[in-house]
C-alpha cells in the first residue's frame, strides 16, 4: 500500500517563512487571534486524520467503487467511506472554514487549503464529497437570502448535509447557455424544476442525511443563452420547519458513470421531475452567482493535483532508494550489493526532481492565492482588498490548469520510476495517474482556463491585473538583483517577465485582427505565464533559504530547497522558450488544414 507523510515542514516553510501569513492574517479582524501554533496544530491533526483514516481506504475504495441500485436510485459508497465521514464529522472538520454564526470555526482559507492538500493526497475521491459541500456553503453565503442561510449553512457546516453543483446536461457540455432544464414558478414562491443533469460529482450517496443541490435552470420567459440562466437550491429531501429531513424531493440519481478514475466518488446522472427548488439570487443571473462556487472549485482542483503530486513523489522516492537495478555509469555506488539503487541514475533523479519541483512550486502558489482570498474578503483597506481580488482572479486559471497539467505529468513520471511495478494496481501508482487525469478536464477544461487567462483576465482589462503581478516581480528583481548569490534565480525571472510583457502585447495586436488567434495561442501562453509565477515562487523560496543558511542554519531542508530551485530553473524553466515560440506561431498551422481533415 502507498505511504504518505504529511509534508508539514514544507507547509510551515511556505506559510510562515515565505508568505509570513500570521501578521497578514492578524490584520483581518476575523482572524486577529490566529497564530502559528494554532495553524500548525490544526495541520498536524489533519495530517493524522488523513494518514490514518483516509489513506487506508483509498486503494480499496478505488477497487470497489460506488454501487447503484436502479430500483431505489440509491448509491452506496465503498466500504469504509461512511465510517470515515462519521469520524470526519465528529472531529469537526466540515466546520473548519465555515462562519462562526452558523456553527463554523471560522479559520482562514489558507488553513483550509493546507488541510485540503492532505485530504487529496490520501483520498481524492472521498475528499470530493466534503469539498463540494464547502463550495455550496460559500455560494449560499454570498448569494442566499437570510432564510436560506439560516436553514442550510448550519447543516453544511456540521457535515449533516452535503452539497453538489448541477450544471451541465447531456447535449451542452461546457456551453451552459444551451441548458434545457426548466423552472416553473409556483404560487408559494418556490419553483418546479425538470430536466437532466450529467457528470454530477457526489450527486447521490449514503454518507449524509440530505444532499443540497445547486441547480442551473431557465425560467419560462428566460432570454436565450447564458443570460437566461437562473440558480436554484434543490434539496434531496424537503426540509421540515425544524430544519429536519422531510419528504423526498423530485430529484434522483438515474445512473452513475463508470470512469477512468476517482471510482470512490459517485459521478451521477441526475433527473429532476417537478423537483421543488428555491431561487438563489436574481432571476437570469444564476451563472454569475454560480461562479462563486465554480471559481472556488477551480482553486480546489489545483489543490487536488498538488496533493497527488506530493504523494506520488513520496512513494517514487521511497521506491527509488530501495530498488536495486544496474550499476551507475560512473561505477558502483553500492559495491556491497548486487546492484545500485536506481536513485543513482541521472534520469531517475530527473523524474523525481520534476515531481518535487512541481509540488513545491504548486504549494507556494496555492497557499499564496488562499491567503489573498482571505485578504480580498476581509482586509479593512479597500485598496488591499481590490489588489488581492485582482490577483486571485488572474491566478485562478493558473492554479487550476498549470498545477493540474504539472500534476498529471508528475504522476506519470513517478509511475515511470517504478517501471513495470508502477503499472500494477497493488503499488497504487497507476491510481494516482488515473485520478489525476480528471483534474485537467472538470471545472472547465484547461483550454477553457487558458482562454479565460488570456482573454478575460489579461486582454479584457488591457493587462491591468497582469501588471499588478508584474509589479511584484519587478520589486523583487530590483531588491534582490544586486545580491550576487541570488542572480541565478533573479536573472531568469526578470528575463521571463520582459518576455511575457512583449508576448502579451504581440498577441493582443493579433487578436484585434482575428480573435481566433487567441484560441491558437492560449495554451502555450498559459504555460509561459505559469512558469513566470513559478519562477517568482522559486526565487522567493531561494531567498529565504539563502538567508537562513547565511544566518547559520545547518538544516538540510534549506540546502534541499536551493537544489530544487536550481533544478527547476535548469530543467523545467526552459520549456518557456518552446512555449513562446508556439504561442507566436499563430493560427495558420492549425486552421489551414482542410486537406488533413477532409
Amino acid at each position: 500500500m502507498p505511504q504518505y507523510h504529511p509534508p508539514l515542514r514544507d507547509m510551515q516553510f511556505v506559510m510562515h517563512e515565505v508568505l509570513d501569513v500570521v501578521p497578514k492574517l492578524q490584520e483581518l479582524a476575523a482572524h486577529a487571534d490566529v497564530d502559528a501554533d494554532l495553524i500548525n496544530q490544526v495541520c498536524e491533526e489533519a495530517g493524522k486524520f488523513c494518514s490514518e483514516v483516509l489513506l487506508p481506504i483509498n486503494i480499496s475504495g478505488d477497487s470497489e467503487g460506488c454501487h447503484y441500485d436502479p430500483a431505489s436510485h440509491a448509491v452506496t459508497t465503498p466500504k469504509g467511506y461512511k465510517e470515515a465521514w462519521r469520524q470526519y464529522v465528529e472531529a469537526g472538520w466540515p466546520s473548519l472554514n465555515a462562519a462562526p454564526e452558523y456553527g463554523g470555526q471560522g479559520l482562514p482559507h489558507i488553513v483550509g487549503s493546507v488541510v485540503h492538500e492532505m485530504e487529496n493526497a490520501t483520498n481524492q475521491a472521498w475528499t470530493m464529497y466534503s469539498g463540494l459541500t464547502q463550495g455550496v456553503a460559500e455560494l449560499l453565503s454570498a448569494h442566499g437570502d437570510k432564510a436560506q442561510k439560516d436553514l442550510y449553512l448550519p447543516k453544511l457546516a456540521s457535515g449533516e448535509w452535503t452539497g453538489t453543483m448541477c450544471l451541465t446536461e447531456p447535449h451542452c457540455g461546457t456551453d451552459l447557455g444551451l441548458i434545457r432544464s426548466k423552472a416553473v414558478p409556483q404560487a408559494d414562491g418556490s419553483y418546479k424544476i425538470s430536466g437532466q443533469k450529467i457528470f454530477i460529482s457526489s450527486g447521490e450517496h449514503d454518507l449524509a442525511a440530505n444532499i443540497v443541490h445547486m441547480v442551473l435552470a431557465k425560467l419560462p420567459d428566460a432570454p436565450e443563452g447564458s443570460k437566461g440562466i437562473s440558480l436554484f437550491v434543490v434539496p434531496k429531501f424537503l426540509p421540515t420547519p425544524e430544519a429536519g429531513v422531510g419528504a423526498r424531493n423530485g430529484i434522483f440519481c438515474s445512473g452513475i458513470e463508470h470512469k477512468m478514475g476517482i471510482h470512490g466518488n459517485a459521478t451521477c446522472q441526475m433527473t429532476l421531475e417537478d423537483a421543488t427548488g428555491w431561487m438563489v439570487g436574481e432571476p437570469n443571473r444564476g451563472l454569475a452567482a454560480m461562479f462563486v462556487m465554480m471559481n472556488r472549485a477551480r482553486l480546489a482542483v489545483g489543490v487536488q493535483s498538488l496533493g497527488l503530486t506530493e504523494v506520488a513523489y513520496q512513494n517514487a522516492l521511497a521506491y527509488a532508494k530501495d530498488r536495486l537495478q544496474m550499476r551507475a555509469l560512473s561505477g558502483p555506488k553500492a559495491p556491497d550489493k548486487p546492484a545500485d539503487p536506481i536513485i543513482v541514475h541521472p534520469d531517475v533523479r530527473r523524474m523525481l526532481l520534476t515531481a518535487r519541483a512541481w509540488a513545491e512550486g504548486g504549494r507556494f502558489l496555492a497557499y499564496w492565492v488562499a491567503l489573498m482570498l482571505d485578504q480580498s474578503h476581509l482586509h479593512p483597506d479597500e485598496d488591499v482588498r481590490k489588489d488581492a481580488d485582482d490577483l486571485v482572479a488572474l491566478l485562478t486559471p493558473i492554479v487550476k490548469a498549470f498545477i493540474t497539467d504539472n500534476g498529471f505529468a508528475a504522476a506519470n513520471e513517478c509511475l515511470q520510476v517504478f517501471g513495470g511495478h508502477g503499472y500494477i494496481r497493488e503499488w497504487g501508482m497507476e491510481q494516482y495517474v488515473r485520478d489525476a487525469r480528471i483534474n485537467l478536464i472538470y471545472e472547465g477544461t484547461n483550454t477553457i482556463q487558458a482562454l479565460d487567462l488570456i482573454g478575460r483576465k489579461v486582454l479584457m482589462d488591457n493587462g491591468a491585473r497582469l501588471k499588478k503581478f508584474g509589479k511584484l516581480v519587478q520589486e523583487f528583481v530590483e531588491a534582490e538583483g544586486v545580491v550576487e548569490s541570488m542572480q541565478e534565480f533573479v536573472n531568469p525571472l526578470a528575463d521571463l517577465g520582459d518576455k511575457v510583457q512583449k508576448l502579451t502585447m504581440e498577441l493582443g495586436m493579433k487578436a484585434m485582427g482575428n480573435r481566433d488567434e487567441i484560441g491558437a495561442a492560449a495554451m502555450p501562453y498559459l504555460r509561459v505565464v505559469g512558469h513566470l509565477v513559478f519562477s517568482y515562487a522559486f526565487a522567493r523560496m531561494a531567498k529565504v533559504a539563502q538567508d537562513k543558511i547565511a544566518a547559520g542554519s545547518d538544516e538540510t531542508f534549506y540546502q534541499a530547497k536551493l537544489q530544487t530551485a536550481r533544478f527547476y530553473f535548469a530543467k523545467l524553466y526552459p520549456e518557456t522558450a518552446a512555449a513562446i515560440r508556439m504561442a507566436r506561431s499563430g493560427l495558420k498551422p492549425l486552421m489551414d488544414t482542410e486537406a488533413v481533415f477532409a
